[in-house]
């Protein structure tokens, strides 16, 4: 079966599930979900719009900073199992399919929990002694972590404390913490305020929540705490050695609580700590720093004590040679003054100690030979050996050796070698190293050449602009000159510059040299790689466009199918290669490709000719398309359309994969071309109940098999309580005088219509939603409003006939309550009518204070709606509501008695229940049920 079916853009609506506690929806059409911490949250996006939208869940934070990970779930349903507090925000739901503009949904989720309370003690500022005596003033602090916001109570022993209870003790909030805590305070304390204190946190069980609560006792020695470390400030001592820190306390009541931190955030993983006392054992430089001792029994402020912890170490041994700073000349020369620094890092500083050898000899600072250390202020850990009037006799190797006082570390020895060859030094980059030109991915090693004695440490940078160097520093130091990189990118095509440092060499003004680098690669193609479909007969275009290449000239392309070439020359003025084949036969499909080739290698573009079907688009948007075939087995009607059907060759068939428990498969045959948007149906039949199936369905074409499409099929009946936007696919009548209203009952304005209309939804609930007509002005008597359903497809148990139309019980609840009731009518609207059927069921007048049932069976022949009309009765206490309708297979079962529907009303009334018997497609003159007809209305109208 074929129809024409527009495409449609995407609408969505979000659904819950998991252990909400409440849903409701708050003024600015804000939907709140609220679920208590560690429960499991399940929303749910159902979309409509054809082809089927993607569908996107995010979230943005409520109260937190959590942002979901920065991620997304693709997929319908979002599920979090044991949410926690920071996982509370706003829900975002995102579908679109390419039609118009996406269609967003979100829903608030709102986290609620609740921490046992935390009771702290303080005494007032002007009056803090060691302990609480008699006559001083005591305040009680209850502080619990809670959403939604916590409610405290205060009890002396068993006895309730409030506001105004006992003249010694006055309650109250601090004006900077409203609601977040509850302070108790005991003025002048007596002797009956010395006792058990109970602070009771409450957020009025909502989600379950029971109360928590927390005992405090205050005595007479009720007291903050204080500590003492039994350790020295700072301790000082060797990598390797175990470092046991030991805290006591020394006072506090209640017995205070010992806890070590660091200033690192965190202790050594391999620290150990029991009771007061901190092992750190093997101790290691990045273990040094400041570790603390807290005591805390929430009386007072918590007690700190800390100490230093300094592991001894020496590292980077360096040195320099300055030539004589009052002559303008960078070399050693006889008669002038040089002078030799030294430079380690010690820890600690104060322990570091310098000693100069000559050849091996220790020396003494003399008038000559000037030995000094450097304030550490200035340049910390550093010696000088001043020379004056160089002699011939003081050539040689002059050595610095720096150790720690405290021993244990070995010590640091530093050569310079002072002679006729030590000599300022020079860079050069060697013949042919500069432009060095390279391949992408290789490695290259950028050479500088240094001269000079000592040589000193060469410092590799950018020079042509502010980039790091390849391992991600500003700066990499080379001992020989060379830079190495490996696996060399286009990105590190550019200047390298080499210069000297002052450490292990001359402190003289840099010297310095550039490299150029230029890395060469492959040309950059797009696209990589296209699937192109096209059917026998038509031309194919395809095109190869090169985006970048180094070097850029001399270019040549090849095309080839498979290892067949089939074009090839060199690039011009352009920078893209067009193939095109004129009428695609068989022989012609498969992958063409293009390789686009320079000396450092080629790129490809790679384009995938088929003759393969797009994949067929399921139709989701008709609810339910089920049907009833016998007690246990059910039909779904299978729609769907074609991506892109004219793109290939004619679909010739479909071929149909039905997997349960097991894989079934069959053909179906398509006579004619399917054209874009065509809607396609087939009929699957002996589903079981309620059995869930899956479904594949691939088109086929001369050249094959196509791109197959997987959806399942489930069992299930309609229901719609209008809990959720928008209205379970209901739509308004365009050609009625007003809407119909979605309302609940705790937010319903009944200000103007008193006496009128329910004051809950059908199950009882006051956050529930139903849909009413409001009657109050400017409605007018016998205006009307309808509500009007999705479609519901039908298809007839025996296809070659409709004998017997399928049955199905359609059923809601009304409520009809006000003095000026109208009429409520239902009525059967089944596609292709033209004319309009009398009601399938109507009810007037006053039904009373109550939600009731109406049922009734419906044999509609093709795909139908059913539409709730509302007519206006004769003044504003008119309001009539439905709630929770349902769509059933099968005839109605336990009919609501007539006598009730119409007798509940008040006896001055006059009502009429309208039921219409069938709804079979042959017409009985009216003159067949008048009788039947006049006789229940004369029945109705006597009350009976």
């Amino acid at each position: 079966m074929f129809c024409l079916s527009p495409t449609a853009p995407p609408t969505v609506r979000i659904v819950h599930s998991g252990h909400a506690c409440n849903v409701e929806e708050e003024r600015h059409t804000e939907r709140v979900y609220t679920i208590r911490e560690g429960e499991t949250l399940e929303l749910t996006c159902l979309v409509t719009g054809h082809p089927r939208p993607q569908i996107r869940w995010t979230k943005t934070a409520g109260s937190v900073s959590d942002r979901f990970q920065d991620s997304s779930v693709f997929n319908e349903t979002l599920h979090i199992s044991k949410i926690q507090r920071h996982q509370g925000g706003r829900y975002y739901c995102k579908a679109e399919n390419g039609l118009g503009s996406p269609a967003i949904k979100s829903i608030r989720v709102d986290v609620y929990y609740l921490d046992d309370p935390l009771v702290t003690v303080h005494q007032s500022v002007g009056e803090a002694k060691e302990q609480f005596y008699y006559e001083r003033t005591v305040f009680l602090r209850c502080v619990a972590n809670s959403n939604p916001p916590v409610r405290y109570s205060w009890h002396r022993g068993r006895d309730v404390l409030s506001q105004g209870s006992d003249k010694g003790v006055e309650i109250y909030e601090p004006f900077f913490t409203q609601g977040e805590t509850k302070i108790l305070k005991l003025k002048n304390l007596r002797p009956q305020d010395y006792a058990n204190y109970s602070c009771i946190a409450s957020v009025r069980n909502v989600c379950g929540i029971s109360d928590r609560n927390i005992v405090f006792k205050l005595t007479n020695k009720t007291a903050s705490p204080s500590i003492k470390l039994l350790v020295e400030d700072p301790i000082v001592v060797n990598p390797g050695q175990t470092v046991s820190l030991v805290c006591i306390t020394t006072g506090g009541e209640p017995n205070p609580t010992l806890s070590w931190v660091s200033s690192s955030d965190s202790l050594p993983e391999k620290s150990v700590v029991k009771g007061g006392t901190l092992t750190l054992p093997a101790i290691t430089s990045d273990e040094a720093g400041v570790y603390s001792c807290v005591a805390s029994n929430n009386v007072g402020n918590p007690a700190k004590k800390s100490t230093t912890i300094v592991v001894r170490a020496l590292k980077k041994g360096r040195f320099w040679i300055t030539p004589d700073p009052y002559h303008n000349d960078d070399n050693i020369q006889i008669g002038r003054e040089v002078k030799i620094s030294c430079q380690v890092e010690a820890t600690p500083p104060e322990e570091l100690t310098f000693g100069w050898l000559k050849n091996g000899r220790a020396m003494r600072s003399s008038e000559r030979m000037v030995i000094t250390q450097t304030d550490p202020d200035i340049s910390p850990g550093t010696t000088n050996l001043d020379i004056i009037d160089l002699k011939f006799t003081d050539f040689g190797t002059y050595t610095c050796v720096a150790a720690l006082k405290g021993g244990g570390i070995p010590e640091i020895s530093i050569d310079v070698n002072i002679s006729s060859t030590t000599v300022p030094p020079n860079l050069t980059v060697p013949r042919g190293k500069s432009p060095l030109v390279v391949r992408e991915g290789d490695t290259v090693e950028l050479e500088c050449l240094v001269s000079g004695k000592p040589k000193p440490i060469i410092l590799w940078s950018r020079a042509d602009k502010e980039a790091p160097m390849p391992d991600g520093s500003l700066q990499a130091e080379s001992y020989d000159g060379v830079l190495r990189i490996v696996n060399v990118s286009r990105e590190m095509t550019g200047s390298y510059r080499c210069q000297t440092s002052q450490f292990n060499g001359f402190n003289v003004k840099p010297r310095e040299a550039v490299v150029e680098l230029i890395v060469q690669y492959p040309p950059s193609v797009e696209p990589v790689l296209l699937e192109m479909r096209q059917g026998l007969g038509r031309p194919v275009a395809m095109n190869c466009r090169v985006l970048r290449a180094h070097p850029s000239r001399v270019l040549r392309y090849e095309w080839r199918l498979g290892n067949r070439l089939l074009h090839a020359g060199h690039f011009d003025q352009s920078d893209e290669t067009e193939y095109t084949v004129k009428s695609l036969n068989r022989e012609g499909w498969g992958e063409y490709t293009c390789d686009v080739n320079n000396e450092a290698g080629a790129g490809r573009c790679t384009f995938l000719v088929t003759g393969k079907a797009y994949p067929p688009e399921f139709y989701y948007d008709t609810y339910s398309p089920l049907w009833q075939n016998r007690p246990t087995v059910y039909g779904f009607k299978l729609q769907w359309t074609q991506m892109n059907p004219n793109t290939v060759d004619r679909i010739v068939a479909y071929r149909l994969g039905i997997r349960q428990k097991h894989n079934v498969e069959m053909y179906i045959p398509v006579d004619g071309t399917i054209t874009k948007g065509e809607l396609n149906t087939h009929n699957l039949t002996e589903l079981i109940k309620p059995a869930a199936y899956e479904v594949r369905l691939t088109p086929i074409t001369r050249f094959g098999e196509g791109d197959s499409t997987i959806r399942i099929i489930t069992y299930s009946e309609f229901h719609c309580s209008f809990e959720e936007e928008p209205i379970c696919m209901f739509t308004q009548d365009k050609n009625d005088d007003f809407d119909w209203t979605r309302h609940s009952a705790a937010t319903r304005d009944t200000k103007y219509t008193p006496n009128t209309g329910p004051s809950d939804d059908r199950s009882g609930s006051k956050q529930g939603f139903y849909m009413y007509i409001e009657t109050s002005r400017p409605r007018k008597e016998g205006e009307v409003a309808r509500l009007v359903s999705p479609f519901f497809n039908v298809v007839p148990k025996n296809p070659y006939g409709i004998a017997n139309p399928p049955a199905y019980c359609f059923s809601f609840f009304f409520h009809m309550y006000g003095k000026h009731i109208g009429t409520l009518n239902a009525f059967l609207r089944q596609k292709g009518q033209t004319a309009a059927e009398g009601p399938a069921w109507s009810l007037s007048g006053n039904q009373g204070d109550r939600w009731k049932q109406a049922k009734v069976s419906i044999h509609p022949t093709a795909s139908f709606q059913v539409v709730l009309e509302g007519i206006r009765g004769p003044g504003i206490e008119g309001d009539i509501a439905i709630d929770d309708v349902t769509l059933e297979e099968g005839e109605c079962r336990d009919l609501p008695p007539i006598s009730k529907l119409v007798l509940n009303g008040p006896v001055t009334h006059t009502y009429t229940v309208h039921f219409s018997l069938s709804f079979c497609p042959f017409h009985f003159p009216f003159s067949s049920f008048s009788p039947i007809w006049f006789h229940l209305h004369r029945k109705l109208e006597n009350g009976r």
